[in-house]
Parts: structure tokens; sequence; C-alpha cells
């Protein structure tokens, strides 16, 4: 669970670049909806 956590939260900052502090702020939040979604959609097939 973990690993696929982290997988998601490295993609999403490969994917959307962080070019200035600004866009730091952001990436994480991104970095933490798509935790989030990863998170229910696994909460949910359980």
């Amino acid at each position: 669970m973990k690993k696929i956590l982290a997988t998601c939260l490295i993609m999403t900052f490969v994917l959307t670049g962080c070019n200035t502090f600004k866009g730091v702020g952001k990436d994480v939040s991104k970095a933490g909806h798509a935790v989030t979604n990863s998170a229910e959609k696994v909460e949910n097939k359980m």
C-alpha cells in the first residue's frame, strides 16, 4: 500500500514538473489529491 502511494506521489511530481516554488505548492496539492483518490479506490475495493 505504501509503495503504491509513494509511486503516485513520484509520478505526480514527474508529470507536473516543479519549475517554481509557487508551483511546488500546486504540485504537492495535486499529489495529495492523487493519494487520496488512490486510497479511496483501494478502500472501496475492500
